[in-house]
């Protein structure tokens, strides 16, 4: 049992370690179950785990309410001292086995192998906000911290440049998947023990927006157009290869400040190892966050529409700024939303389930955008209609793009029994994105 213990601690720390082998010892521990839901293979679970490492969209607003754990531990007849850790599919929530007559939960993993259900819940933590209100919060999140991204653009050093494999957006990129090394894989259990919605509005929000594959894309596609075709496969390989280490380096420095948070904590008695004494996901605390959080982004439109209504006339770099932090909630919204389909696979048998085809989706679709209004800008060559365009490619489009929940997949699949998968899933993202893209950007 110790050494099961260990290995889980490790999972929910953020080494995903190898999904396989933990998903076939989760498995084995779940066979007692078998009256209550379908078992699943060892590759079933293990697809749905790495598809998920990044996002899952609205699914998440159903799971981690401390009264549907709490009913779910009744219901196995858990002791108040035990910990049981159950693999719960995503499809298998949705049914009810006919031989058993009890009462299945609807929860969905947000970033860990498995779920696990604990004696340490808390009577006065468990009462949430309702389900719409609960989604209305989450949006407000998501453009709040999705507007706050923007700021950070990718003019950051000089060494990058849109005319070259170092594109403009390089460091942003990098920055983005090393934070999620930390926010989106080794503390995002931690950060959801406060918020639920914060997890959600850092990494899907923040980073997401932080980020974009659609950018990265379009500086290739203007490479090839020039001809530069060595330039723009050492682009894509580069950009990958740099995005890729800057998540595992995240990841790496994330366990070590974790472990040395948790050595100071076994070394004071006086400080509790759960975060559910401090949860933040009352229904009070919630309202009270929402509050502030309407107040913030009603003061990030109205003073972005001000700054836009001044600066429009003059066709400059903070015209874009100001009309991207206008649309770009909408692109965050989007993607939130098409993250909904990954773990899902195609049709109803799940074909494919590995493949994160919500991610998917929102990066080609929005390179493809992309390419359609660098097209039009070239064709138009107008003040206005560069300006319009290219707030629209960096703020709607741009949050609609993300590199960071891409490499948190990408990190994930590394990890797994099957690491293939990982080349595959950034081959088919690259090669659709920009062949897509040469078709709509060639044109003009």
């Amino acid at each position: 049992m110790d050494s099961e213990s260990a290995e889980l601690e490790r999972g929910r720390n953020g080494s995903f370690g190898r999904t396989s082998s933990a998903a076939s010892s989760l498995r084995r521990r779940s066979i007692n179950l078998s009256g209550v839901l379908p078992l699943q293979t060892d590759e079933d679970i293990e697809s749905e785990i790495v598809s998920q490492a990044g996002d899952i969209g609205d699914r998440a607003l159903h799971s981690n309410s401390g009264s549907e754990c709490n009913s779910l531990r009744r219901s196995l007849d858990i002791g108040p001292e035990s910990q049981v850790v159950i693999p719960i599919p995503e499809d298998a929530l949705n049914r009810v086995h006919p031989d058993s007559q009890l009462p299945l939960v609807k929860v969905t993993p947000l970033s860990v192998h498995a779920l696990v259900y604990s004696s340490e819940r808390s009577p006065e933590i468990r009462k949430e906000m309702p389900e719409s209100l609960k989604l209305f919060s989450c949006l407000t999140h998501l453009a709040v911290l999705g507007i706050i991204g923007k700021f950070f653009g990718p003019d950051v050093i000089d060494v990058t440049s849109d005319k070259s494999i170092l594109y403009l957006d390089l460091p942003s990129n990098m920055v983005g998947s090393f934070l999620m090394g930390w926010f989106g894989i080794v503390f995002k259990s931690d950060i959801s023990g406060l918020s639920d919605l914060l997890a959600i509005g850092l990494t899907t929000g923040f980073l997401g927006s932080l980020t974009t594959f659609s950018g990265w894309n379009q500086k290739m596609l203007d490479l090839s157009v020039e001809g530069q075709w060595a330039f723009t496969f050492l682009g894509f390989f580069i950009g990958l290869f740099l995005a890729a280490y800057s998540i595992i380096f995240g990841v790496q420095t994330a366990n070590g400040f974790k472990w040395l948070l948790q050595s100071q904590r076994r070394s004071s008695r006086n400080v509790s190892n759960s975060t559910s004494d401090w949860k933040g996901n009352t229904c009070k605390c919630q309202m009270t966050v929402l509050v502030i959080l309407l107040i913030i982004l009603g003061l990030l439109w109205g003073v972005s529409a001000a700054l836009e209504k001044s600066k429009f006339d003059t066709g400059s770099s903070e015209a874009q700024l100001w009309l991207a932090c206008i649309v770009g909630p909408i692109g965050v919204w989007i993607r939130w939303y098409l993250a909904r389909l990954n773990g899902r696979g195609l049709g109803r048998s799940g074909l494919l389930k590995w493949i994160p085809f919500g991610t998917l989706i929102a990066n080609v679709s929005a390179a493809c955008v992309m390419a359609a209004l660098a097209t039009l800008k070239k064709a138009v060559k107008s003040q206005t209609c560069n300006t319009v365009a290219t707030g629209i490619q960096f703020g709607l489009l741009g949050c609609l793009s993300t590199v960071s929940t891409f490499m948190a997949e990408f990190y994930a699949m590394m990890q797994s029994a099957r690491p293939w998968r990982a080349y595959a899933y950034a081959t088919i993202m690259i090669l659709v994105s920009f062949a897509l893209g040469t078709l709509i950007y060639s044109k003009h």
